[in-house]
């Protein structure tokens, strides 16, 4: 199970493992949210709507049967197979997220994935 406490580290840690990636030849094992992924003709957006994350892809070339998503609450990972393509991402998502609320749709080529936002920790007073 994982902890809810913010990870000081996360961002660094997500940068090595993003150029670890790269230099062994796996593009965009890691990215912040907002940044470009799956290459120059694929666009990731990620929106912070209130009490929902949104994140937009453009997966041309991709069939609906083609894309798995998975969630665990901070990052979102896409895989998604085409006849000439293939696609691997794992986006930081800006909030944690309950993921068992996802909400996803793939039209005319873009992906539209909806999450629900997680309260803030609860502090818990020691006596």
């Amino acid at each position: 199970m994982r902890d809810n406490r913010d990870d000081p580290f996360g961002d660094i840690f997500d940068e090595i493992e993003r150029m670890m990636s790269e230099m062994a030849g796996t593009p965009g094992a890691a990215r912040a949210a907002g940044d470009a992924g799956f290459g120059d003709e694929t666009h990731v957006s990620v929106y912070e709507e209130g009490e929902t994350v949104r994140l937009v892809a453009d997966l041309p070339g991709i069939d609906k049967t083609g894309i798995d998503l998975q969630c665990d609450g901070s990052t979102l990972t896409i895989s998604a197979d085409g006849d000439h393509r293939r696609f691997d991402e794992r986006v930081r998502l800006p909030a944690r997220v309950d993921e068992h609320s996802a909400a996803a749709s793939f039209n005319n080529g873009v992906l539209e994935v909806t999450f629900d936002v997680l309260e803030p920790s609860a502090d818990i007073d020691v006596e």
